[in-house]
C-alpha cells in the first residue's frame, strides 16, 4: 500500500473532498430528504422567516417601481422558503420565483417555481441566499512548526495530514483576511466563497442581494477554524464520506469586499452594502419577539395563544447565541422604473 492511499482512500484537499462528499454521486446534499432532514435553519424554524423575506421582497419591488419582481433563492434546499414567500406576498405583486439548487426538482413543488442549477441573468428583484455560502467548499490551511501555511489534506474517513505550502491567490487571501501567526493555527480559505457571491450578485440587474450565514469578521477570527459536520440534527466530526454535512463559518467581510465594500454593524460604505446581525435585520422587517399583552388573554384567549406562539418563534429567530447571531450581508443594486 502506498502513501497515497490507505484502505483505498485517497488524500485530497478539503475543498475537493467536500465537493465530492456533498455534491458528488450519492452526495449528502443530493439525498431526497434534503437539508431539513438533518438540521434546522431559520426557514424551518418558523414561517415568520418567510414572511419577513416577503416583506423585503415587497420593499424591493416598491423601490424598483414595479408590480412584477424576481425572487431567486440560491441554495434553495427543497423550495421551502420560496413556497413560504409566495404564500405571504400581498395580492397584486407578481413574483417570478427561481430555486437555484444542485439537487433535482422536488416532487410536488409549486409549479410557479422555476428550478435551475444556476442563477438566472438579469434578475430584477431579490436574490436571497440563506446558508448557502457555508456549503461552498473551501480548502483548509494550517501553520506548520515553522509558521508556514500548508494545505490540510484529508481522507474520506476524516484522517488528516499536512500538504503543500499555500501559495498564489490562496496565500494572498490568507495574508489579507486570515493570517496564520502561530504553529497549529488553522483557517478556511474563503476565496471560492468570495468569488461565488460576486458572481451571483453580478446577475442582479436591479434590486437587492442578501446572503445570510453564520460567519465572522477579521477582528474575531477563530484561531483554529470552524470546520464542522452535522447529521440527523446533531453536530458530528466533519468526515467527507457523504454521510454528513461538511460546513464552515463564512468570512463575511471578505465576501462583502469581493462585491465592492461593506460596513460593519449596519454602516454601509457608499451605499454598496451593509452587514448586520439577523436579530437586527429581522427586527427591521417586523419580527420582534415581543410578547402579547395580557389583556388579550382575557378578551380573546385563542388570539393570545396564537400571538404567544408567534412571539416564541420570533424570539428563536432573533436570539443572541443562536439564530439571531447569523449575519446578513446586503447589497443594493441601483435600478428604477422600467
Amino acid at each position: 500500500m502506498t502513501d497515497e492511499t490507505c484502505q483505498g482512500q485517497e488524500w485530497r484537499g478539503w475543498r475537493e473532498a467536500t465537493e465530492r462528499a456533498l455534491y458528488g454521486p450519492g452526495g449528502f446534499y443530493l439525498r431526497p430528504e434534503g437539508p431539513a432532514g438533518h438540521f434546522r435553519t431559520s426557514v424551518h424554524a418558523s414561517p415568520l422567516f418567510a414572511t419577513a423575506v416577503a416583506r423585503l421582497l415587497t420593499s424591493v419591488a416598491e423601490r424598483l417601481g414595479t408590480a412584477e419582481v424576481d425572487l431567486v433563492d440560491v441554495g434553495a434546499g427543497r423550495g421551502e422558503l420560496l413556497a413560504g414567500v409566495l404564500a405571504a406576498v400581498p395580492e397584486g405583486l407578481a413574483v417570478r420565483a427561481y430555486g437555484v439548487e444542485r439537487a433535482d426538482r422536488p416532487a410536488g413543488l409549486d409549479p410557479r417555481i422555476v428550478w435551475t442549477d444556476r442563477v438566472p441573468e438579469g434578475v430584477r428583484g431579490l436574490l436571497f441566499a440563506n446558508e448557502w455560502l457555508d456549503n461552498v467548499p473551501v480548502d483548509v490551511a494550517e501553520a506548520d512548526a515553522s509558521g508556514v501555511a500548508r494545505y490540510v489534506e484529508v481522507r474520506p474517513d476524516g484522517a488528516e495530514r499536512p500538504g503543500a505550502e499555500v501559495t498564489g491567490a490562496d496565500a494572498a487571501w490568507l495574508r489579507r483576511w486570515w493570517p496564520l501567526r502561530e504553529p497549529g493555527e488553522r483557517a478556511e480559505i474563503g476565496r471560492p466563497r468570495d468569488e461565488a457571491w460576486a458572481a451571483a450578485v453580478s446577475r442582479v440587474a436591479a434590486g437587492t442581494a442578501v446572503a445570510v450565514d453564520y460567519g465572522h469578521v477579521r477582528d474575531a477570527r477563530p484561531p483554529f477554524g470552524t470546520l464542522a459536520g452535522f447529521r440527523g440534527g446533531r453536530e458530528v466530526a466533519p468526515v467527507p464520506d457523504g454521510t454528513c454535512d461538511v460546513t464552515a463559518h463564512v468570512a463575511m467581510d471578505a465576501v462583502a469586499e469581493g462585491v465592492g465594500g461593506v460596513g460593519v454593524a449596519g454602516v454601509g460604505v457608499g451605499g454598496v452594502g451593509e452587514l448586520v446581525s439577523q436579530r437586527e435585520a429581522l427586527r427591521e422587517l417586523g419580527v420582534t419577539g415581543e410578547r402579547p399583552s395580557l389583556a388579550l388573554a382575557s378578551s380573546d384567549p385563542a388570539a393570545y395563544l396564537r400571538a404567544l406562539a408567534s412571539a416564541g418563534e420570533a424570539a428563536e429567530l432573533t436570539a443572541r447565541g443562536g439564530l439571531g447571531d447569523f449575519l446578513w450581508l446586503r447589497h443594493d443594486v441601483p435600478g428604477g422604473r422600467s
